[in-house]
Parts: C-alpha cells; structure tokens; sequence
C-alpha cells in the first residue's frame, strides 16, 4: 500500500519497490475543498503513470478534510504534521489489511522535511505494525529526481496543485517529538474517533496500461474499524 502524494517522492518509491516485484496499491488524503480537483487529477495521473511497471494499481482516496480540519483547530500548531501523518499512517494501516496487502511503502527520505526526521519517523510509524518500506530513505533529492524523470513522473509531480501536506503545513513544524508527548497529544484529541468515517468515503479508482480503466469504485463503503 504506497502513501501516494502529488510530490516527487512518493511515484519514485513505488516504481522503486515495483522494480523488486512488489505489487502496489496506493492511497491518497484529498481534503477538498481546500486542496482542489486538480490536485486530485494529478494523483490520479501519477498513479496512471506507475500503473505502466506493475500489472495494475488500486488508489484508494480518502475524503480527509474532516480529520484534517480537527487536527488543524485543536492541536498545537507545530504539532499539525506529525498528528495527521500519523492518522493517515493509522487509516493506511486498516485499508492495507483490508486489502490483503502485508506492507506500507513511503516516499520518507530522511530529513528531508520535518516530518521525516528519525525522531519523527518513529512517531508516526508506530501507527502500524506492518513494515514500512522507504525505498528513498538514503537518498538526496538529485537521485530521487532523476528516477522522477527517467520514469515519466517528475512533469507530473511539479504541476503547481498543493496536497494536505504543503496546505496545512505549520510555520515552525516540530522536528525532534519526544516520542512519550506526541504520542499524548494524539490521544488528546480522540483523532481515532474520526477516522471509520474517512475509511468509509473512500472512492477507489483502478488503472492499467497507463490509463484508468475503473472509476469511483466503492470497494471498501462496508469496512468498518
């Protein structure tokens, strides 16, 4: 299950872990209306795009205003990233089970933004017991941007649509979370009481050959956490 953003990253970990033979699926976090449709057709490009080196892809997209607009109003404000990374770490976990799949792959590489420091690393991945695979952990951005490019995705991934992260990013994120006190601030707000609402609004689109041959399938409306 590839965590799958409009960035650079993330296509780049996919194709990475393709290339070693795993099958993907990927999930999404729109918060529309704040991140707009064209944010959401960028995705839903990139995936086409991955869908070239595997046989077919899943992505699932979840509706997570909701829970980002939660995290937003009521936690600490250099808390914001780290919280949401973690619930859709959480939501990624479930749907992951659900579909039969037996590991997450990020497009993390380490320090490169706040949220991908190994103190940070440890917080939001300690949202799921499956393993995690960062592909890109090591690397700097000029090799990760140069994979973007030889696999067709890089055009793609600088068109000018913000995801959740970029949008709701603090001014001053908090980059070294004593583990014990991110971990409190996460049960203080009950953000997993928000999240069986966003499992259920996800629209499953499948592509193949480079296009999407199935939209807005409803694979999962009867999962409940």
């Amino acid at each position: 299950m590839l965590l799958l953003s409009g960035g650079i990253d993330s296509p780049v970990a996919g194709y990475m872990m393709a290339k070693r033979g795993l099958a993907l699926e990927a999930i999404y976090f729109h918060t529309y209306p704040y991140t707009s449709d064209k944010s959401l057709n960028k995705v839903i490009h990139l995936a086409e795009i991955l869908s070239q080196y595997v046989p077919s892809i899943k992505l699932h997209v979840v509706n997570y205003t909701p829970v980002q607009i939660h995290i937003s109003e009521k936690c600490h404000k250099n808390e914001s990233t780290l919280l949401s990374r973690a619930a859709m770490m959480k939501i990624s976990h479930y749907v992951c089970g659900k579909r039969s799949c037996n590991s997450l792959v990020t497009g993390e590489s380490l320090s490169q933004v706040a949220s991908q420091t190994a103190e940070s690393l440890r917080f939001t991945g300690s949202s799921t017991d499956y393993p995690v695979f960062r592909p890109l952990i090591g690397m700097d951005k000029e090799e990760i941007t140069a994979i973007a490019k030889k696999i067709g995705t890089y055009e793609t991934s600088i068109l000018p649509y913000d995801d959740c992260c970029s949008m709701f990013a603090p001014e001053f994120p908090l980059t070294k979370p004593v583990f014990d006190k991110i971990k409190e601030s996460y049960d203080f707000l009950k953000i997993d009481e928000l999240l069986p609402e966003a499992v259920r609004s996800i629209e499953t689109y499948t592509m193949a050959d480079g296009t999407t041959i199935e939209s807005k399938e409803k694979v999962l409306s009867d999962f409940e956490l």
